[in-house]
């Protein structure tokens, strides 16, 4: 199993839907969660997007420096990004921090959102867009010179200069449940990642995913997003993932539900029918909990019990095809050393990887000078009108 945990780039704290014991996620706290997953046996946190969050490739950039092994899975958000900038991004971080970059594909469910970030297309039509600005993402990493005119996407003549590290690029990890969205993962994806559903719906997605990229000639690896509420016996967890509801009252539901509500992602539809508003039968399978997608967007289901119950409903999962878990609790900073305590010694983790900064030079650049590379690369560009259009 490759294990995750998550970095809360909104704020953290011991509640939800409340400020009480919250803690801001500024720079001191952020660097002390990244070095307690940098010493942990996590492989890497995914950083969260959206306009509640601080940048995901501002703070996992600024992160690199004060840790040494971990991985930062980081959003790529086609439509609010061109793919020669979001392929250079991920080219310069990938090199900078020695191979340490996994790209989160995040297409986007909330159009309301969306439309304040200057993005006004609907459902299907921004899945389409995505498979255009990763087919031209991946061409670009592989150095190749593209020309690609779509429907969303005109690129002329695109080249990138620096090559990422990691080969054939980092590795793109995707989510979405619609039918739009497992086209696109089976197109493109190296990871498919779903939210924390019952296990039988969950395989019905791996399968249908998986399918589809067979029929297309590749493979696809699939995760799963969940929370987690481990202590020493299943009454204490109980207990636990209860008390992460203390503060939340029936006008705080109705306002996250509205919220919800508006939004066109079928994978918070999915997370709002396990809670359906409401506190009654939030456990919609063995021991996986809906609590927390009261009041939260996005991963509303949590593993509840002791550590070898939660042990042992991940490997049902593992047993799925599963074989990467992002898991986060509440406060993530001490939830991450009791989850790495009592629950990651009882589950067969894959061999942590040591990264390196070696083969970093760029193979353009012969001279002293950054110079010598950019004029390599203008001397290899086709003049404007011989760019197809």
């Amino acid at each position: 199993m490759n294990v995750l945990w998550f970095i809360p780039t909104y704020g953290d704290g011991r509640y939800l839907g409340t400020n009480i014991g919250g803690r801001p996620s500024d720079f001191a706290y952020l660097k002390q969660l990244a070095q307690a997953i940098d010493a942990l046996p996590f492989s890497g946190a995914l950083l969260p997007t959206g306009r509640a969050c601080e940048d995901a490739w501002v703070v996992a950039s600024a992160l690199i420096a004060v840790t040494q092994r971990m991985k930062f899975l980081v959003a790529v958000r086609p439509g609010l990004t061109l793919p020669g900038v979001a392929a250079r991004m991920a080219a310069t971080f990938d090199r900078l921090s020695g191979g340490r970059l996994l790209i989160n594909v995040v297409t986007g469910g909330d159009p309301v959102e969306l439309a304040g970030d200057g993005l006004h297309l609907a459902h299907d039509d921004r899945y389409a867009l995505t498979d255009e600005f990763l087919t031209v993402w991946r061409k670009l990493l592989l150095q190749e010179t593209v020309n690609f005119t779509g429907s969303h996407i005109d690129v002329r003549g695109g080249q990138q200069v620096f090559p990422p590290l990691q080969k054939p690029y980092p590795p793109l990890w995707f989510g979405g449940s619609s039918t739009a969205a497992h086209r696109v993962a089976a197109k493109h994806a190296d990871t498919y990642l779903t939210w924390g559903e019952p296990p039988a719906a969950v395989a019905q997605k791996i399968a249908d995913v998986r399918q589809q990229a067979e029929s297309q000639g590749r493979s696809v690896r699939f995760g799963i997003r969940l929370h987690v509420v481990v202590r020493e016996t299943t009454s204490e967890a109980w207990a636990a993932a209860e008390d992460l509801l203390r503060y939340v009252d029936e006008s705080a539901v109705a306002r996250a539900q509205a919220d919800f509500a508006r939004m066109d992602s079928e994978g918070q539809r999915r997370m709002t029918h396990f809670n359906r508003g409401s506190r009654e039968s939030l456990e919609i399978s063995p021991n996986l909990w809906a609590g927390v997608g009261l009041v939260r967007g996005g991963a509303g289901t949590a593993l509840v019990g002791d550590p070898e119950t939660v042990a042992e409903r991940l490997r049902e999962y593992a047993d799925l095809g599963i074989d990467s878990f992002i898991l986060s609790g509440y406060p993530h900073l001490e939830e991450a050393y009791r989850t790495a305590e009592l629950l990651l010694p009882r589950l067969p983790l894959a061999p942590v990887e040591q990264q390196s900064t070696q083969h970093l030079v760029n193979p353009l650049m012969f001279g002293p000078f950054g110079d010598a590379s950019a004029q390599s690369l203008r001397d290899r560009l086709p003049s404007p009108q011989s760019v197809p259009v």
